[in-house]
Formats: C-alpha cells, sequence, structure tokens
C-alpha cells in the first residue's frame, strides 16, 4: 500500500511514468530471489533429514540425546522437574 502511494506521488508530482514498472519489476525479482533461496533451504533440510534418519536408525541420536539432555534441561529450564517412566502418566 506504501508503495503504491508513494508511486502515485512519484507519478503526478514528478512525472515518473516508468515507476509502476519498475515496482513490478522489482516484486518479480524479489518473488524469484525468494524461491530460489527456498529451493536451496529445501535441498539442505532433505540432506540432514536423511542423516537424521541413518543416525536415528543407527542410534546415534538416542544415544547424543542422552548425552546432552541433563545439560540442556538443567540449565536450560531450571524448573524443570524430569518425568520418569515409571511416573509417566501416559
Amino acid at each position: 500500500m506504501v508503495a503504491f502511494i508513494v508511486a502515485t506521488v512519484k507519478l503526478v508530482f514528478f512525472g515518473d511514468i516508468y515507476v509502476f514498472n519498475e515496482i513490478m519489476n522489482s516484486t518479480y525479482d524479489s518473488a524469484k530471489t525468494g524461491f530460489e533461496i527456498s529451493l536451496g533451504l529445501t535441498g539442505v533440510l532433505a540432506l540432514w533429514l536423511g542423516v537424521m534418519k541413518i543416525g536415528e536408525r543407527g542410534g546415534m541420536v538416542e544415544l547424543f540425546s542422552k548425552a546432552v539432555a541433563p545439560l540442556f534441561f538443567r540449565n536450560s529450564f531450571p524448573t524443570f522437574q524430569r518425568i520418569t517412566r515409571h511416573q509417566d502418566p501416559f
């Protein structure tokens, strides 16, 4: 909305007849850039999901979570009470 108002002011007061064309071109360029970035990030996400699946099947994810959980919860959530399997309500 702001871009439209500014473009109208540039058209009416400054006589810039190419302002709306420039806005449309920049909008398409931004959309193209956003799509290219998201496509690259999708590839990276697929790579790391594959790595995590291999680690999960090999048992490394569970081993890593057992090693990191005490440090993470103790420092990040000091009032967090650990629930053991015997206390699990589900």
